[in-house]
C-alpha cells in the first residue's frame, strides 16, 4: 500500500505561484513513478506532470511546460509541484498519484496507470 497526502493548495491571483507537496508513505520504495493530475469542475482528470521515482526523469503536459516543475526528495519521500505564472484555467483539484508498474510512452499520461491516489488539494486562481 502507498498513502499519499497533498498539501499547499489555495486561492491565488493570476500570475502568482504555488508549491504543492505530496507526502508519500508505505511502499514508496517500490514506486516506479509519481505524478500530478488535476480535475476541473465538469472536466475529466488530466495529466500534469510525472517523475521517475528512481532516476528523477520528468514528464510534462504540453499545457504546463515552462510554468510547472515537478521534483522529488527521495530521502523524504516527498514530491513537489512548483506552479508559476498561474492562470485562471489552472483552477482545479490537484491530485498526487503513484504508479508501481513500469510506465512506457503514453502510459505516463493515463490516470488509470497510477494505482494510488491522494485526496487532492484545491487550487483556485482568480483573474
Amino acid at each position: 500500500q502507498v498513502q499519499l497526502v497533498e498539501s499547499g493548495g489555495g486561492l491565488v491571483q493570476a500570475g502568482g505561484s504555488l508549491r504543492l507537496s505530496c507526502a508519500a508513505s508505505g511502499r514508496t520504495f517500490t514506486s516506479y513513478a509519481m505524478g500530478w493530475f488535476r480535475q476541473a469542475p465538469g472536466k475529466e482528470r488530466e495529466f500534469v506532470a510525472a517523475v521517475n521515482w528512481s532516476d528523477g526523469s520528468t514528464y510534462y503536459a504540453d499545457s504546463v511546460k515552462g510554468r510547472f516543475t515537478i521534483s522529488r526528495d527521495y530521502a523524504k519521500n516527498m514530491v513537489y509541484l512548483q506552479i508559476d505564472s498561474l492562470k485562471p484555467e489552472d483552477t482545479a483539484v490537484y491530485y498526487c498519484a503513484a504508479a508501481l508498474r513500469r510506465l512506457y510512452g503514453s502510459s505516463w499520461y493515463r490516470p488509470y496507470e497510477y494505482e494510488y491516489w491522494g485526496q487532492g488539494t484545491q487550487v483556485t486562481v482568480s483573474s
